[in-house]
Order: C-alpha cells, then sequence, then structure tokens
C-alpha cells in the first residue's frame, strides 16, 4: 500500500500545471522521487512490484536526478550508481559504456535489447528518457542471452492526457548551444500525445570534433478504455560527429616523452574526413490489456533502422607500445586511417501474460509466463590505410582524405579492405512465480529456454540453446528491515570452434548474492549487499597434443576458462529532514580470470559517490536548489606482452555541482561536472594507448514549463 499511495501522490503531482503548483511541486520532487520511483523494481520481475520486494538490488534513476547531475549522455546518468564503473573509457562519443560488478553492462530500451554491435549506431539521448534501470546480476531468465553483470533499461518517455511541456535553451563548454523541447496532452478522451526534440550544434573536448545531433520522438497513447492501452513511440535521430577517443600512445601521455605530455584535447585524424555521422529510425509498440483484475497481457515489438559512416585515425601504439616511435627524437608515429560504412537492423519482441492468483488466504501468486523474439543483421564494409605524422606538430594537409569515403585499394598506405554481414536470431520462453508468503515474505521463481543462431555471409556461426535458472528470496523479519538471498543464471552464445574443431558451447555464468535492504519509512531504502559471479566456458589459447598423432601440436582456443567475479555494495537513497535528498554508493569489486592472481583489465576495486540535493523556498512562487557531488573511481592496471607488471591508471576523484532557481513557469539552471577542472586518465592499456579522462563540462539551461 506505501508503493500504491506514493505512485499516486508522485502523478497527481506531476500533472498540476499552475504556478502556484509548480513551486510546491519543485519543494516535494526530491521525496517523491524516493517513495514513487526508487522502490520501482518491476525492471528486475516484469510486473509491477516494488523494489523492496524484489531479491536483488534495483536502481531507478529518473530524468529529475540524472539532469540535476549533469549528465549529457548515457553513461553519465550512471556515475552516481552503486557497482557501476560509468564511461570506463572516459568520454566516447561513440558508444555509451558501463562495467556492472566489472563486466560489460549490455543496454536495454522499454524491455527489449537495442544495441547489437558496436559502432553500427548513434548514442541514445537521456532527454528522450523518464527513467535509467540498472539491474545487478545475471538476467538471463527474463532478457536472454547476456551480460552476467546486469543490464542498463531505458525507459522511453510516453504521452499523457493531462497537458504539460517545457521549452529550454542551452548554452555551454565547447561552445554548447542546445534546443529542447517536450510537450504531451490529450487530443481527445481517449487518445493522447508526446514529442521530445532537441537541436544541438556543438564542439567537445577533442579539437575538431563536433557533436551535433538533430532528434525528434513523437508517441502516441490510445487508451479506449481503463483496462486497454496502446502506445506507439517514434523516433528519427540524426547526429553528426567524430571519435572523442584518440587512443594517444602511453609513451607520450602516462608514460615520460622528451618532447612532453601529449594535449588531452590532441586531434590526430584528417579534418572534415574524420567523423561519426549517423541516422537512426525507430518505431515501437506496446500493448497493455487487462482482462480481469487477475488476467494481463503485454505486448511489445520494435523495429531499428540505423546507417553509419565511421571515418577515423589512431595511431600505431602497438606494434611496439614500450616506443612506438620511429625515429630517435619519438615524434613521428604510424597513423592508421580507418573507415567503415554500417548498417544495422533489429527486429525485436516480447509478449508474455501476467496471472495473479491465491492458494490460500496468506499466499498469493503473481505467474508470469512469456516468449520473446529478436532478430538483427549487421553489414559493413570497411578499409585501412597507414600514413605517418609528427604527433607533436600534425601537418594535417599532408593527411590523405581518401576521395571523402574509406580506404579503397590503390590510395596511399592502403592496407586491407574488410567485410562483414552477420545476422543473429534468438527464441525464448520464459516463466516466473512470484509467491507473497503473509504480506512479509516474496520468493521468485524462474526458468528460461532460448535457442540462438547466428550467421555469417549464410555460413552457420552458431546454432544452440541454453536454460536458465533463478531463485530468490527477501523478507520483511522486522519492519523495515527485509534481508534478501538469491541465484542468478545467464548465458551467452559465442561463435566459431575450438581446437578440436568442435562447435563452442555458450558461456554460463551463475551469481549467489545475499544482502539486507533498509526501508524504515517512504523516504529512505538502503541497500547492502554481497555477491559472487562465476563465467565457465570461457575460450582461452592453448597449445595441445593431436588425440590422433601425439607428435603433432594442436593451436587454438579451448573453452577451459572461467571469470571469477565477487564484492559488496552499498547503497542509499534518502530524503533528510530539511528536504534534504542524499544518493551515497560504495563498492568493492574483485575480477580476476582464474589462474591469473590479478584483476581484470581497467576494472578498479574502488569505485564510491556521494550526491545531495536541497531545495530552498525563496517567495511564495519562487524556489532555488543546490545540488553537489563527489566521485571517487580507484586506481586499476592493464596487463600484456609489453608491460607484464600491468600499466597503472591512477585513481581520480571528481567533483560535480547544480544550482537552480524556478519562479512560476521558469527555472535557470547552471551544471558543472569535474568542476575543478582535473586532469586525469580514464583507462591506460597495456596494448599502447590512453584514453583521457571527461575535462570540466559547464552549461547552464534556461526553461520555460507549463
Amino acid at each position: 500500500m506505501k508503493f500504491h499511495r506514493a505512485a499516486a501522490l508522485a502523478c497527481s503531482t506531476a500533472l498540476t500545471a499552475s504556478p502556484a503548483a509548480a513551486s510546491e511541486a519543485a519543494l516535494n520532487s526530491e521525496q517523491i522521487l524516493v517513495t514513487g520511483e526508487t522502490q520501482a523494481g518491476g525492471i528486475a520481475t516484469k510486473t509491477d512490484t516494488p523494489a523492496i520486494q524484489v531479491p536483488q538490488p534495483v536502481t531507478v534513476i529518473t530524468a529529475d536526478t540524472f539532469e540535476a547531475q549533469g549528465a549529457v549522455s548515457i553513461g553519465d546518468t550512471l556515475n552516481y550508481v552503486a557497482g557501476v564503473q560509468s564511461n570506463p573509457y572516459g568520454p566516447d562519443s561513440r558508444v555509451d559504456g558501463g562495467f556492472i560488478r566489472g563486466i560489460n553492462a549490455l543496454q536495454f530500451r522499454d524491455g527489449m535489447r537495442d544495441i547489437f554491435s558496436y559502432y553500427a549506431s548513434v548514442r541514445s539521448d537521456p532527454y528522450n528518457f523518464s527513467q535509467v534501470q540498472v539491474v545487478r546480476g545475471p538476467a538471463s531468465v527474463l532478457f536472454g542471452a547476456g551480460s552476467i553483470g546486469g543490464l542498463v533499461n531505458l525507459v522511453s518517455k510516453a504521452p499523457e492526457f493531462e497537458p504539460s511541456g517545457e521549452f529550454s535553451l542551452r548554452y555551454g563548454s565547447h561552445d554548447r548551444k542546445d534546443a529542447l523541447a517536450d510537450i504531451t496532452g490529450g487530443l481527445t478522451g481517449d487518445l493522447a500525445a508526446r514529442v521530445v526534440g532537441r537541436v544541438r550544434d556543438s564542439g567537445s573536448q577533442t579539437d575538431h570534433v563536433p557533436d551535433d545531433r538533430v532528434l525528434l520522438a513523437p508517441s502516441v497513447t490510445w487508451a479506449p478504455t481503463d483496462a486497454t492501452k496502446l502506445t506507439v513511440l517514434g523516433l528519427y535521430q540524426e547526429d553528426d560527429g567524430g571519435s572523442t577517443s584518440q587512443f594517444l600512445p602511453l609513451v607520450g601521455t602516462i608514460l615520460p616523452n622528451p618532447n612532453g605530455q601529449l594535449d588531452n584535447d590532441l586531434f590526430i585524424g584528417k579534418p572534415g574526413w574524420d567523423r561519426y555521422d549517423g541516422r537512426l529510425l525507430q518505431g515501437s509498440a506496446l500493448l497493455d490489456h487487462r482482462f480481469s483484475e487477475a488476467l494481463k497481457l503485454n505486448l511489445k515489438a520494435r523495429y531499428i533502422d540505423s546507417d553509419l559512416t565511421y571515418l577515423t585515425h589512431y595511431p600505431n601504439s602497438y606494434s611496439n607500445p614500450t616506443n612506438p616511435y620511429l625515429d630517435e627524437d619519438q615524434r613521428i608515429i604510424g597513423n592508421y586511417a580507418s573507415g567503415s560504412l554500417a548498417r544495422m537492423e533489429i527486429f525485436s519482441t516480447d509478449n508474455n501474460v501476467q496471472f495473479d492468483f491465491r492458494t490460500g488466504g496468506a499466499i498469493e501468486h503473481t505467474l508470469l509466463a512469456g516468449v520473446d523474439y529478436s532478430w538483427n543483421r549487421v553489414r559493413k564494409q570497411g578499409g585501412l590505410a597507414l600514413e605517418q605524422i609528427d604527433i607533436y606538430d600534425i601537418d594535417y594537409s599532408g593527411l590523405s582524405d581518401f576521395n571523402g569515403t574509406i580506404p579503397m585499394p590503390g590510395d596511399a598506405g592502403f592496407l586491407r579492405a574488410s567485410a562483414e554481414d552477420v545476422s543473429q536470431k534468438q527464441l525464448g520462453f520464459y516463466l516466473q512465480d512470484q509467491i507473497r508468503l503473509w504480506d512479509r515474505v516474496s520468493v521468485v521463481f524462474g526458468v528460461r529456454r532460448d535457442e540462438a543462431r547466428s550467421d555469417s555471409f549464410g555460413n552457420e556461426v552458431y546454432d544452440t540453446g541454453a536454460t536458465s535458472f533463478r531463485a530468490g528470496v527477501i523478507a520483511e523479519l522486522v519492519p523495515g528491515v527485509s534481508p534478501f538471498f538469491s541465484y542468478t543464471e545467464s548465458f551467452e552464445p559465442i561463435g566459431g570452434t575450438d581446437v578440436y574443431d568442435d562447435p563452442f558451447v555458450p558461456k554460463s555464468g551463475r551469481q549467489y548474492e545475499a544482502g539486507v535492504k533498509f526501508h524504515p519509512n517512504d523516504t529512505v531504502l538502503v541497500t547492502a549487499t554481497a555477491y559472487h559471479i562465476r563465467e565457465s566456458n570461457r575460450p582461452v589459447a592453448v597449445a595441445v597434443p593431436d588425440p590422433e598423432n601425439p607428435d603433432i601440436i594442436l593451436t587454438g582456443r579451448l573453452q577451459v576458462g572461467s571469470l571469477t567475479s565477487k564484492g559488496l555494495e552499498f547503497e542509499a537513497n534518502a530524503v533528510l529532514p530539511g528536504d534534504l535528498h542524499l544518493i551515497a554508493n560504495y563498492s568493492y569489486n574483485e575480477a580476476e580470470i582464474e589462474g591469473t592472481g590479478r584483476q581484470l583489465d581497467s576494472v578498479p576495486q574502488h569505485n564510491a559517490s556521494v550526491w545531495a540535493t536541497k531545495v530552498f523556498p525563496l517567495a511564495s512562487d519562487a524556489s532555488l536548489r543546490l545540488g553537489g557531488g563527489v566521485r571517487y573511481v580507484g586506481s586499476h592496471r592493464s596487463f600484456g606482452f609489453a608491460f607484464p607488471e600491468g600499466v597503472r591508471t591512477p585513481s581520480y576523484t571528481l567533483v560535480d555541482a547544480l544550482t537552480e532557481v524556478t519562479w512560476q513557469n521558469w527555472g535557470v539552471a547552471l551544471n558543472a561536472t569535474n568542476l575543478l577542472g582535473k586532469d586525469y586518465y580514464s583507462a591506460c592499456l597495456a596494448r599502447g594507448d590512453c584514453f583521457m579522462g571527461a575535462e570540466r563540462n559547464v552549461f547552464g539551461t534556461v526553461s520555460y514549463r507549463f
């Protein structure tokens, strides 16, 4: 009942449009965030279940929170989440990234996966989402093949029947100019619409790399009865940009070079040729129908079409990581020119039926049975060439432009062409039972069967299947204290054959987790947890005798490796007396490949963060909100043949800040990330290159809301 009262309060406040109520909403928004949103744990169960009844840590970051924290990318929205290392390779204008429990996370949108290949599509825009949800730990039982660390789900903004909206103008660092709009309301008694739009003209922290975007996301909801709702979401997005990642050599960044340290904003490509330009079209349909109070149907489907041109340069730091330069003065270095033209298509659907019933006066069941299917095809044409530059004094005019397209045979320095045409299919059936006992204990059981197939140019890469299980229990032993325990599994198909020419079986993962959720009232939720993840069937390089001729040594890969990730996490989200909203996190993670005795590359053992905001009433129709946060990322290492003891990337601490004034329908906000201008490296890899950390980013926003 607490959850339902909070959700109703959140809805009624959000739909208020009068100036007087706008000020009251500003004062109460932080409390509503905790009571209405943080307790929503539906992403972990695909049912409307409060987080305090889910035996798994779930984090929900609302748009109000990640906008206050200054997020300009999906990766940025994860800056203050326990167990997550956001942007592990720095601000990357090509892709959004994050490690969950030391392992790359998968990205979903509205419960369906939307990223299947690197460098085949543009990044999602946080302005188009009302929430970002994070599930930590394996989730294959409900979501199919994927990361054993966890997943990130983006929740699209949907139409509302009560009219409201906002217009915003923004200006900031790197000559960033933004115009944003978000308008929603009812068209008829049973039809509502929403339009989200953005136009951006901006540079980036890397010289000659733009970050321009046009986004238009219309949507319509048809609700002919209280029991039926159909929402159709559209998206057109066009990005004109480049790669902020320049892969600068270790010698000259974190390692000394007699010519000095290379500038963090150094661009080593060809201005006007280097680019990361993409067009994205997307359409989704979401249907909910309740046949009765006990029976509900959920249907989802989406189609994505994406075209991308990716032209870039990167230095050859890999042939000799300890000294990649070609001259005694350590200035001249090989410079690769790499081009790729990509087309990606995705169709996905997820359909389930939910049945609520009782098997006793104090035993309630929520049974979920579903089937999902996904198909994607990625086609790429690429080319690679090699030139030379003086990286300390680049002659940009001397670099080839390859006639404005990818390097082709006959071009100066041409090395090779490449092509890719890969399709993947996955069909999954899942069954889950959530059992609520005496309104104090929740038990979850789940099982799933998947069949997955992949082809490359029409030839089979893999055709395999897997069964996954899940079980968990959480109990409110005393009011406000809920210990939990869970067991979850995951799988991931992989292509190829082993050293004996046998097809690889899917990698499999399993996790044991135990923790406690502390929720003394509607405005406090604290989660402490410990976990142990093990991934099996990991291919590793081997040299073994031929079974038929022991004198012959076979070289290749064999599925004998395993990965272990274990650690502790603490997450607190609370509204304290005086309207002080506090988010605090700490994570400790040990992740290593079996037999190495060392941490995974670029995975810190320690992460911590604190974020706080407070609203001060200035007058009857005005308020001031101040916010600030501190993020700490521990040191980490990368290992390779040139650095058997590893390359160490130092720890860093960053400070973020917010000042926002609202008056009647107007709002003025000033955001700053890395406020103190800390210079740091996000990751330096033993293979030979370094990734720059995010520079100070300051921007101001003027908004009119109604």
